[in-house]
């Protein structure tokens, strides 16, 4: 679970910021401390991380702001620590969108097992939303295709990228050009006629196969379309 998952600890305190760094580093995890909420905002810009764990008290604002920020602009895991565990701070923490709220002093083996909890729910969430396909990775939360080989964006358009999803839904099953041209609108919001569509289908195989793989997408003259495995 810990390989190559990297934490920002936001948190002023010293003493439990070393006690913090040897729990979660032992654990295997890579851990990057910010001391306030301005100095947590610097480490977002400029890393990528894979859960936040955040003091409410902070000498420049709260860890309330801070997570709404997380939450708001990342959609990433953000658990909350506070001395002060009153119902009224956990209920506005998790209203925000925390995933957790602990009341410090930390019990190592609880902080562990509910990060743990955490980073598994996320990559149950994760795998819901991406869709493998040969070569291409289809990022359904953010509408996005790359190359597996190179982790580059394959751009389409709107259109190319409903005709993928379409085809992908239907693996290996026929989808008739009239199923086609009934679910697929252009960006106008005009009907795509059926000249259309084949131009659509010619520019999606280019974009997205190989040119030994152009064929994925299986033409059924007269009928309409297959895409196999």
């Amino acid at each position: 679970m810990s390989d190559n998952i990297k934490i920002l600890v936001v948190e002023d305190d010293k003493n439990i910021i070393e006690a913090l760094q040897y729990i979660l580093e032992k654990e295997g995890y890579s851990i990057s401390i910010a001391s306030s909420k301005t100095e947590a905002l610097t480490f977002i810009v400029k890393n990528k991380f894979n859960l936040f764990l955040v003091d409410v008290q902070l000498p420049d604002g709260t860890g309330f702001e801070l997570c709404k920020y997380i939450k708001n602009n990342l959609d990433l895991p953000v658990i909350l620590a506070s001395a002060v565990g009153e119902e009224a701070n956990v209920v506005y923490g998790l209203d925000l969108g925390a995933d957790d709220f602990i009341v410090k002093p930390y019990r190592n083996n609880e902080l562990i097992a509910r990060i743990n909890c955490i980073l598994r729910r996320e990559n149950r969430n994760k795998s819901k939303n991406i869709i493998i396909y040969r070569n291409i990775r289809v990022d359904l939360r953010n509408a996005q295709v790359f190359n597996i080989q190179n982790n580059e964006e394959i751009i389409l358009t709107s259109l190319e990228y409903k005709l993928l999803l379409l085809f992908l839904k239907n693996k290996n099953k026929l989808v008739t050009r009239s199923e086609i041209l009934e679910k697929v609108w252009d960006i106008d919001g005009n009907y795509v006629n059926d000249n259309t569509l084949s131009v659509y289908i010619k520019r999606l195989r280019e974009k997205i196969f190989s040119k030994d793989e152009k064929e994925s997408i299986q033409t059924i003259r007269g009928i309409g379309y297959i895409l196999n495995d």
